[in-house]
Parts: structure tokens; C-alpha cells; sequence
């Protein structure tokens, strides 16, 4: 069984994945690049048991991060618990296996390049990949599985904070759709709800209309992350909608490791 793990910046997420790919269990935990192996394995193992497996079923652990100084507990966990080397996306057996068709490839996102290899292999043609995290990302996949470059904006949770945290008299509110279509509230949360919500949901769609006209053909919007099934409630935003994208991606690049 494999452990895939993807650090993010908020937090890291853990998966097991069988031996067909397909992931059997998730579970995730805030990004603090203190924490030690240790901890790690502590709160790990708990799960692991829960779940109804043992820590020696796993035999392979694959990690993608864009924390960089996460990385080296995430490594000990694997080496001192699970008797293995991590295998690190974008680096040695498992190198990415698509171009990075961009200015400044080094500078890629782990967690974007693996959405373009999960992308790839859950459609045909060119594809768009929205991902709402700390950033929400806007992510161009070529017919060819090669990555071709995209955007960054504020994650929604980003954006309330900063609005709660520089405007004194705005109280701190959950992201949750609108109780109806109105634009035009009559409450200060109210008010504040359609602002990020409704705002998103243009910016989502003004965003995907844009890169759709200037790639010219037809595309595929795949959207990943906890709140693209939320953003998908009010309107047909996206083709599908893959929450686990990036862990499926790290199985897909695991699985076909000898093949790069």
C-alpha cells in the first residue's frame, strides 16, 4: 500500500492508496513545518489503526510540497516508521514526466505540476484546473499533458481573514453561499457573504471565459480543493470536480514511476 502525502500551506494531507490506485482513506492535518516525525507518526498511526490497517501494510510513501522546510520530517517519517526512502514528486525515479512549458519551470508549484499529470489522465484534449486552497490557482493543461502556465489569486479563506484583520468594524464570518441570488444585501454579513462568495463565483467565471478564449479551442474545467464543490452549488462553474486531484496525482506518478 502506498502513503501519498501533499504539504500544502495550510495543510498537509495524507492518503492511503491500494495497489489500484485507488485511495482508501484521507486524512488531513494543519502545515506547521515544526512538527517532527514523531508527531507525525503519533497522530498517523492512531488513524492508520482506526481505519483498520496496520503501518506495515504501507511500503512506499510519495510526498509533493510546496513547504519546503516541512520536508525533511515528512522524510524521517517515512524512513523511521514506515522503513522506506520517500520518493519526492519531480525528482529522481519520479521526475515529472510532462514539459513545463513556462518561463521559469524550477518555479512551479509541486501540488500544480501534479494537477497537470492527474489533469492529463482524467481527460482528453486542453484543460483547465481551478484549485482552491491558500491561493486559488487557474492552471492551463495542453492537449499533451504539458504544462502551459496560469494564474494566482487570493484563496477565499485568505481573503476574509485579511478583510477581518484590516477593517475593524467587520466581524469574522464563514465562507458559505448567499441564501439566495441577490447581489444586494441588507446586513453587514450579509453583505459580506455575497462579496466573497458571488464575487469569487465572477472572478471564477470571468477568469475561465478569458483563458478559454485566448487558448481558442474547446477546454475541460476541472476544479479541485475542498470549497470547488461549494463554488459548483450555485452554477455549472466546472466540467467535474476532483477534490482529490492532487493525491490522485501523486498515485498516477507513483504508479507509473518506471515509465519516466
Amino acid at each position: 500500500m502506498l502513503l501519498a502525502i501533499d504539504t500544502g500551506n495550510t495543510n498537509v494531507k495524507f492518503a492511503l492508496v491500494d495497489d489500484s490506485g485507488e485511495i482508501v482513506k484521507r486524512w488531513r492535518i494543519a502545515t506547521d513545518a515544526r512538527r517532527t516525525a514523531d508527531e507525525y507518526a503519533v497522530w498517523l498511526d492512531q488513524l492508520i489503526q482506526m481505519a483498520g490497517f496496520r503501518r506495515s501494510d504501507i511500503k512506499a510513501v510519495i510526498i509533493a510540497t510546496v513547504v519546503p522546510r516541512a520536508l525533511h520530517n515528512l522524510q524521517l517519517l517515512a524512513s523511521h516508521y514506515f522503513d522506506c526512502e520517500a520518493l519526492i514528486a519531480g525528482r529522481g525515479a519520479v521526475g515529472w514526466g510532462i514539459q513545463l512549458k513556462v518561463d521559469e519551470p524550477q518555479s512551479v508549484g509541486a501540488d500544480r505540476a501534479v494537477n497537470a499529470i492527474a489533469a492529463q489522465s482524467l481527460a482528453e484534449g486542453d484543460k483547465l484546473v481551478i484549485s482552491f486552497g491558500t491561493a486559488t490557482t487557474f492552471d492551463y493543461i495542453g492537449p499533451d499533458g504539458s504544462y502551459r502556465g496560469g494564474s494566482i489569486a487570493p484563496g477565499v479563506n485568505l481573503s476574509l481573514d485579511a478583510l477581518y484583520a484590516a477593517a475593524a468594524m467587520l466581524p469574522r464570518i464563514a465562507i458559505e453561499p448567499p441564501p439566495n441570488e441577490s447581489v444586494i444585501g441588507t446586513t453587514t454579513v450579509g453583505q459580506m457573504q455575497i462579496g466573497i462568495y458571488w464575487g469569487y463565483v465572477a472572478m471564477i467565471e470571468g477568469m475561465v471565459a478569458r483563458m478559454k478564449a485566448e487558448i481558442g479551442k474547446p477546454v475541460t474545467v476541472i476544479a479541485t480543493g475542498g470549497l470547488a464543490i461549494l463554488f459548483q452549488q450555485h452554477g455549472h462553474l466546472f466540467d467535474r470536480v476532483e477534490p482529490d486531484l492532487t493525491l490522485r496525482g501523486l498515485a498516477y506518478l507513483y504508479r507509473n514511476r518506471d515509465r519516466q
